[in-house]
């Protein structure tokens, strides 16, 4: 990547970078992004058109801080909460950034979310404010939020206002409100502190493991928290420069994305790694020096292709959505297969009856709560089934709530039920992961009809097609099943694991 003059790559990070800051008041723009050399790259953004552009961290602080003004101009300010629905484009920052500054949480929405999707996210979280790509304004408007909506691309946004003060803000002050998949029940609202943002120092260090300087592309879409921790916050961390894409994937781009622009870091879901292998030899790729995943199971052939064509191993990690990253495999470490690397420095874990159980006092990206609670006293249970090896590795096994990980979506069961409980056929249903080559997992819907409805291929592809239209499109049932019954529990519960066996 050439930089045009008066433009620095880079400078060499010091061991305290990221650390909180010992005051007791923090800003993370004011204290670490303001901070650093106004001339030192931060940022490259790709938009769907092709159109390529650099922006130091100057130029990032001086648009955050008129967006800054131009939100508090709309009644935003600390403790308020501004929903983002753009994709990754310099907006999804400069938001971020914004909200930041002035003690507002985040909260990134994906661009695949239906309009009941993101009506149940406004009520739910109350946003003072709403930022929305133009091509999102069909979905945004008939969710009909009841709260002031900020269209973009817009260059007025960004003109030369006075930037609001800098929030002094606590470690446990919001700054960013995220969902979960909802395996359960309707998705959990989760609410991150300040802390997470600096707490990102760890698995930046240890896990992303940038140098100073490095390219480093996140792929994650906003409404993902891998995309809130990973998209620039970590690499910046990290002394390094961030990739923002804002453009849907395809591996024949992607792979000529890495090498016109020289990313020597790279961080994709498993599934995105398993389609490129497959879709044509991954051929060489001299730039990229670190390849990382997380979130579900990558898979031999995937792992044995890349590493076969660019001598690169991919780093696998773990984490969750309340937590951020606990585990990953380190720069060196050379992991027993399918593993997901051992706890990162400082976490303290232990296996309980076969699910992994962590500290919360030793997470430093650790939630606040749940819909505005506490969150849970004592020890975290993730809720997920884990082995560790006599060498402290960890392997993942099965998840306790059911949720599906499909293509790196986290697929709440209970969502996908409710959705498809609408349709006038549908009696009963339940939804279930089954296993698929690309996919890792994909949604099967096990439905009982109403009577006076019958089994057909043409029912099936009408609750695909409704499905698709209520709710996000990556939730849809790519496989249907009609049956009597469904088999239940002594207490009248679904009995998921008879349906998945059978």
């Amino acid at each position: 990547m050439t930089l045009p003059p008066g433009v620095s790559r880079g400078l060499p990070s010091s061991p305290a970078l990221g650390e909180i800051p010992r005051a007791t008041r923090v800003n993370f723009v004011r204290d670490f992004v303001d901070t650093r050399l106004p001339g030192q790259l931060a940022l490259v953004t790709l938009d769907e058109s092709g159109a390529r552009q650099e922006w130091t961290f100057g130029q990032l602080t001086a648009a955050a801080g008129s967006l800054a003004a131009a939100f508090a101009a709309h009644g935003v300010g600390r403790g308020s909460v501004v929903l983002t629905l753009v994709g990754n484009r310099v907006e999804y920052a400069l938001s971020i950034l914004a909200c930041l500054r002035i003690g507002a949480a985040t909260l990134p929405c994906s661009e695949q979310l239906r309009p009941k999707d993101l009506a149940l996210r406004v009520a739910r979280a109350r946003p003072a404010l709403i930022v929305c790509d133009e091509r999102n304004r069909a979905a945004m408007e008939a969710a009909a939020p009841d709260c002031p909506v900020i269209w973009v691309p817009d260059a007025a946004l960004f003109a030369d206002r006075e930037p609001p003060l800098f929030a002094d803000l606590g470690p446990l002050d919001p700054a960013f409100v995220l969902f979960t998949s909802g395996t359960s029940g309707q998705p959990k609202l989760v609410t991150h502190g300040q802390r997470y943002v600096w707490g990102q120092r760890v698995q930046a260090t240890h896990w992303l493991a940038a140098a100073p300087g490095e390219l480093v592309w996140s792929t994650a879409a906003p409404g993902w928290s891998k995309s809130a921790r990973n998209t620039f916050i970590a690499p910046w961390l990290c002394g390094a420069v961030a990739l923002l894409q804002d453009r849907r994937f395809d591996p024949g781009e992607r792979l000529g994305t890495i090498r016109r622009e020289g990313v020597q870091v790279l961080c994709m879901a498993p599934t995105e790694y398993r389609l490129i292998a497959a879709h044509s030899p991954v051929g060489a790729l001299p730039s990229l020096r670190r390849l990382v995943t997380a979130g579900e199971a990558l898979g031999g052939a995937a792992l044995e292709a890349w590493r076969g064509q660019t001598g690169l191993d991919i780093a696998d990690g773990y984490g969750q959505t309340e937590t951020g990253h606990l585990a990953g495999v380190r720069p060196g470490d050379r992991p027993p297969p399918g593993s997901m690397g051992r706890p990162l420095p400082g976490v303290r874990t232990s296996i309980v009856d076969g699910e992994l159980v962590v500290d919360p006092a030793t997470i430093p990206s650790f939630f606040l709560g749940y819909d505005g609670a506490p969150a849970p006293e004592g020890m975290w249970h993730t809720g997920d089934q884990v082995r560790q090896d006599d060498d402290g590795w960890l392997f993942f096994e099965a998840r306790d709530d059911d949720v599906i990980v499909s293509a790196g979506y986290r697929i709440g069961p209970a969502e996908v039920e409710s959705t498809l409980l609408g349709h006038p056929a549908v009696g009963e249903v339940a939804v279930i992961g089954v296993p698929d080559a690309e996919r890792g997992q994909v949604v099967a819907a096990i439905v009982v009809l109403r009577d006076g409805f019958g089994p057909s291929d043409a029912l099936a592809l009408d609750l695909q097609s409704y499905a698709k239209a209520e709710t996000a499109p990556y939730k849809y049932p790519r496989v249907v099943r009609f049956v009597d019954a469904l088999p239940k529990t002594t207490t009248g519960k679904i009995h998921r694991a008879a349906l998945r066996e059978g």
